[in-house]
C-alpha cells in the first residue's frame, strides 16, 4: 500500500500517492521485455519537491524499486530519497513520528498496519483524484483493503502469493525425494531429505514477518477463513484453542531442530534474503532443501545461479486439518 505522511498540528498523517503506485506497479515485475521509454511532457509537476519513501524492502527488492523512484523523479522533477524501514514498519514510523521525522510516503504491507495507523490519529483520507482513479480502476474488494470505517486512506498496488514452498530439485532428486501432497507428506519429505545429508528446511526467522506468514497459511487451512477472520478482528483471544492448534502444528517442525538450517537459533538469526539464497547455493550440499515464502522468492533466487523452473522449483503450502483448500 502507498501512503504519504505529513506533519500537521494534530500529528502527522497519511495520504495515497497513487503516482508513484502505478509507477510501482510497473517497475517492480519480473524483469521482462522493457517497454519504450517515457518522455516527460509539459512541465514537470513536483519539480524542486522533496520526498522520502519508507518501506522494509533489502537487497535486490529495493534496488529494484529505487530504480523506480529514480524513473519518478525523472518524470515528476521530485527528488526522492528511500528509507530503510525495519520491521512491524508501523513501529518503525511511530518511533520516527515521535521524533519529529517522518517520511512522505510509507509502504504498509498488511491491512492490519493500516488500521493500527487509523488508531493512532495518523491518517488523512485520499484525496479526489485518488478517489476517481480508485473508482475507475479498482473493485469495490481492493477499495475496501485501503479503507478503515468507510474512509478511504490508502491504495494497494500489488498482491503476492504468499503459500509457496521452493525447492532445490538436485536436492530432492539425490535423496529420491518428490513434492507433498499433504502437511504429513511434507514433514516426511524433510526427513526424507535430512537422511540424505542435507537439512531440509531453510527459514528467515531474524524477520518476524516470515514466522507470521507460517502461522497465517497453518492457522486458516485448519480453522478456516471464517474464524481466520474473527481472530485478526480481535473477536477471539489468541488463547483461543485454534491458536494452540495451529502452533502445535507448526511445532512438528520447528521443535525438530535438525530439521532447520543453522538449528533453532540459526533460524532465527537468518535474514529472509539470505534464507532464500542458501537454498540454491553451495551445490549439492545447501544450507537448506526448501525455503517457504511468496512468489517474491523469485527475485532472490536470481541472485544465485539456479533457474527458476529447472533448478528451483514450487508447490503450494501444503494444507494441515480439514476445514478447506490449501489457502490462496
Amino acid at each position: 500500500m502507498r501512503t504519504t505522511l505529513r506533519p500537521r498540528k494534530a500529528g502527522v498523517t497519511f495520504t495515497a500517492l497513487t503516482t508513484l503506485a502505478a509507477l510501482a506497479l510497473a517497475g517492480c515485475g519480473d524483469g521482462g521485455t522493457e517497454e519504450p521509454e517515457a518522455k516527460p511532457t509539459g512541465a514537470l509537476p513536483l519539480k524542486g519537491q522533496k520526498i522520502e519513501v519508507a518501506a522494509v524492502w533489502t537487497g535486490p527488492e529495493q534496488e529494484n524499486f529505487t530504480k523506480v523512484l529514480k524513473e519518478f523523479e525523472r518524470r515528476t522533477g521530485a527528488t526522492v530519497t528511500f528509507v530503510p524501514a525495519q520491521d512491524p514498519i508501523v513501529n518503525f514510523l511511530g518511533t520516527k513520528i515521535a521524533g519529529g521525522s517522518p517520511p512522505d510516503v510509507a509502504m504498509l504491507p498488511q491491512v492490519g498496519a493500516i488500521q493500527q495507523a487509523a488508531a493512532q490519529k495518523w491518517l488523512k483520507p485520499v484525496g479526489p483524484e485518488a478517489k476517481a482513479q480508485l473508482a475507475a480502476n479498482y473493485s469495490r474488494g481492493w477499495q475496501e483493503l485501503g479503507a478503515v470505517d468507510g474512509t478511504q486512506y490508502g491504495v494497494y498496488f500489488k498482491a503476492a502469493n504468499k503459500s509457496l514452498v521452493w525447492y532445490n530439485t538436485a536436492v530432492f532428486e539425490n535423496a529420491g525425494a518428490a513434492e507433498p501432497k499433504t502437511w504429513k507428506e511434507f514433514l516426511t519429505t524433510a526427513e526424507t531429505i535430512s537422511a540424505s545429508g542435507v537439512t531440509p528446511v531453510s527459514v528467515g526467522g531474524a524477520d518476524g514477518w516470515t514466522l507470521t506468514d507460517w502461522f497465517e497459511n497453518v492457522y486458516l487451512s485448519q480453522a478456516g477463513p471464517e474464524k481466520y477472520d474473527r481472530l485478526a478482528k480481535h473477536e477471539i483471544t489468541w488463547k483461543d484453542p485454534s491458536v494452540a492448534a495451529a502452533l502445535t502444528t507448526l511445532a512438528e517442525l520447528f521443535g525438530k531442530p535438525s530439521l532447520l538450517a543453522g538449528g533453532t537459533s540459526g533460524a532465527l538469526q537468518t535474514e529472509y534474503p539470505a534464507s532464500v539464497t542458501q537454498t540454491f547455493t553451495g551445490g549439492a550440499e545447501p544450507k537448506g532443501a526448501m525455503v517457504f515464502e511468496g512468489d517474491f522468492a523469485a527475485v532472490n533466487i536470481a541472485q544465485t545461479e539456479a533457474k527458476i523452473g529447472t533448478d528451483a522449483k514450487v508447490f503450494p503450502f501444503r494444507r494441515s486439518g480439514t476445514p478447506g483448500p490449501c489457502p490462496w
